[in-house]
């Protein structure tokens, strides 16, 4: 919005000029989403403490975490809020990937809401069935998919590949399963990645930082034009999105920092995972995006092995999935598990911004 009165902004006081540019933009909004979350994110807890909206921890998980039962959840709400107000305040809504982005955000981030409130409401931890749960997410992204492609140009359908310059082949029609798959499979594993305090936070403020750089590269035709990766004019917009989740993430870490006074729930955690994958899709990073969240797809990889290797062969590989249980499992305390996971997650981010200058 602030963007729009830019020109009047400048005439009563010529500073006010930096509102127009979009690096300015961003940080504010990333300044602007931590402060309502650190601001107002007690008022919230205190609220959904009085709500007794509490988790319920599955027993058969670690011991440790029966401790941790009745801790509010929903705090992805906060997140939700923060950003949308956020946008509406520094973003171009003019833009149309701002939309979209916007869009795929509160769609996965109601379907979450649905399914934590149903988990309260029933006081265990199975909230919507996982056949609704997964029609829902379906019917979601096949909206989102035919937006993109529709309105989208001939690079759309076009995939990209990381060390290649030029795209390696068009994939047609291909393209709308393999999008509709990957934001439901990126919806789902960030959501199985948000199991201890603070992990899930941690790592998606280390993705949305990696995605506003590549956002702004992709959006300046100059950067893109020499680092051989495909010039998309409105991407660049989606840095100032970027930047207000990580901002929303930070803020939501000093509440979810261990001990967690909050959880993010689904609301927040299939709404951050949906969008992610809808970024990655209209900025050709489709498959960077396995880099970029590598922990994620480690962690749902984990699952997958897990549930495969038990009905195949009645052995399970791991003492529990997801990985991050697991690894508490054979001893690691909580804290020492979320840091070595943000390290991993950090190496991957790295991973992913060098292939821009291997083309």
């Amino acid at each position: 919005m602030f963007n729009y009165f830019s020109e009047f902004l400048y005439g009563i006081f010529s500073p006010f000029r930096l509102v127009s540019f979009l690096t300015f933009r961003s940080a504010f909004a990333a300044l602007t989403t931590l402060l309502i979350c650190v601001v107002f994110g007690g008022r919230i807890i205190a609220f959904l403490r009085k709500l007794k909206v509490g988790q319920t921890i599955r027993e058969d998980g670690p011991q440790t975490h029966l401790i941790k039962t009745g801790t509010p959840t929903m705090g992805g709400v906060f997140i939700i809020l923060s950003v949308v107000i956020s946008m509406l305040l520094w973003g171009d809504l003019q833009n149309k990937l701002i939309w979209i982005t916007m869009g795929a955000f509160l769609a996965f981030g109601a379907i979450g809401f649905i399914d934590d409130y149903l988990k309260l409401k029933r006081h265990n931890s199975a909230g919507l069935p996982a056949w609704a749960k997964f029609v829902m997410q379906i019917i979601a992204a096949i909206i989102i998919v035919f937006i993109i492609y529709f309105t989208g140009d001939q690079n759309t359908t076009a995939l990209y590949i990381p060390f290649f310059k030029e795209p390696v082949l068009d994939m047609g029609w291909i393209w709308i399963p393999f999008a509709i798959l990957l934001i439901v499979g990126e919806s789902n594993a960030v959501n199985i990645t948000d199991g201890l305090d603070g992990l899930l936070a941690g790592l998606l403020i280390l993705v949305f930082l990696t995605l506003a750089i590549l956002t702004y590269i992709t959006g300046r035709f100059d950067y893109s034009t020499y680092l051989g990766i495909p010039h998309i004019p409105e991407a660049g917009e989606l840095t100032v999105f970027c930047l207000a989740a990580a901002g929303a993430c930070v803020g939501f870490l000093w509440f979810n920092a261990h001990p967690a006074d909050v959880f993010m729930g689904d609301t927040g955690s299939l709404s951050l995972g949906g969008v992610i994958a809808v970024i990655s899709l209209v900025t050709k990073k489709e498959l960077l995006i396995f880099v970029i969240g590598g922990v994620f797809v480690l962690e749902i990889a984990s699952v997958i092995i897990q549930v495969v290797s038990f009905k195949l062969r009645k052995k399970r590989v791991f003492k529990m999935a997801p990985l991050h249980h697991h690894y508490e499992l054979i001893g690691w305390p909580e804290t020492k598990t979320v840091i070595r996971f943000w390290i991993l997650g950090g190496l991957f981010a790295l991973i992913a911004l060098s292939t821009l200058r291997i083309q």
